[in-house]
């Protein structure tokens, strides 16, 4: 990425957030709600058959991101035909429980292993860290925590963004020139940083 591409991306980034609703969500109903999703995001380890990826951790999750992220599964802008199944009747207060819920879990402890290159990734992530924080864990509500994702999940969801399988206007910009090895660091870098996501763990 070259820094010429920063500034206008700060600017919309920045007038963005002004924008942004607040998540005014119900914790102990979101807990409620998420019952259908535990089947999948609540199994540490779990795979999504075809293609094979984790599902993504979501405890510490921003909650106005997940808001957004339902709400992008409900439009198709996200292809995924089990999550748009699940998200599609969500009503916008069942949205904002959930994401309530999500986002009361503390961070995780230590960091994940990885398999990839993560010092060659933190010399390519100069271009997240406006958005995304230095570490993944940036304070930015509108947009994903990633420390501690899952590193195969990060590579995906670069991939779908590059492709345009997952729209989204910044983020593809931002993913279009990213070649598959700095696809590959940049997971292993944001998916091995401590303080990270987890996964959600119910009683």
């Amino acid at each position: 990425m070259t820094r010429s591409l920063l500034r206008p991306f700060a600017i919309l980034m920045i007038c963005s957030l002004a924008g942004a609703a607040q998540a005014a969500g119900n914790p102990d109903a979101g807990k409620t709600k998420f019952a259908t999703c535990a089947g999948c995001h609540a199994i540490p380890g779990y795979t999504n058959a075809y293609p094979t990826y984790h599902v993504p951790r979501l405890g510490g999750q921003h909650a106005d991101y997940i808001v957004t992220a339902l709400k992008g599964y409900q439009a198709g802008e996200r292809q995924h035909p089990t999550m748009h199944a699940n998200a599609f009747q969500l009503s916008e207060q069942d949205k904002q429980d959930i994401a309530a819920y999500l986002s009361s879990f503390p961070s995780a402890t230590a960091p994940y292993p990885v398999q990839g290159n993560a010092t060659a990734g933190k010399a390519k992530s100069t271009t997240c860290v406006a958005c995304h924080g230095a570490d993944g864990n940036g304070n930015i509500p509108l947009y994903p925590r990633l420390a501690g994702q899952y590193e195969d999940y990060l590579r995906k969801a670069l991939q779908n963004y590059q492709s345009g399988a997952r729209k989204n206007p910044i983020m593809g910009g931002m993913a279009k020139p990213l070649s598959p090895q700095d696809i590959a660091d940049l997971a292993a870098y944001y998916a091995s940083q401590p303080k990270g996501l987890v996964t959600v763990q119910q009683e």
